[in-house]
């Protein structure tokens, strides 16, 4: 059996972040919530983590300094969820919308667990 992979999620609103983790715990993960800017920065440089989360509520240019930060303290893969309209400029490795099924998807895709149907 794998080790349980460790997220970070990162949000603006309070309550997607609540719901994102009760989801993700739900399939088995391991989960880190933070919210705002610098408690995320705290928490990335951190490290230990298998894969970042940037919610569709955090501004488009702090998704960009999340990243470079993300990037310069860990290699795991960045998933960043858009808002309607939003341009793929924050040099994440994934873009999609911020639908529960596809995310689950997604996560366990790439940290390589299979989850329940």
């Amino acid at each position: 059996m794998n080790e349980t992979a460790r997220i970070l999620s990162v949000s603006y609103d309070e309550v997607l972040l609540r719901t994102r983790q009760m989801l993700l715990e739900r399939e088995g993960y391991q989960v880190v919530s933070s919210f705002g800017f610098m408690p995320s920065l705290r928490h990335c440089k951190e490290g230990g983590f298998s894969l970042f989360i940037l919610g569709h509520s955090i501004p488009q240019f702090d998704k960009q300094e999340l990243v470079k930060t993300f990037r310069e303290s860990c290699a795991a893969p960045v998933i960043s969820l858009l808002r309607t309209g939003e341009q793929l400029v924050d040099d994440a490795d994934y873009h999609i919308q911020p639908d529960p099924e596809p995310l689950v998807r997604l996560v366990s895709r790439i940290v390589g667990q299979t989850t329940a149907a």
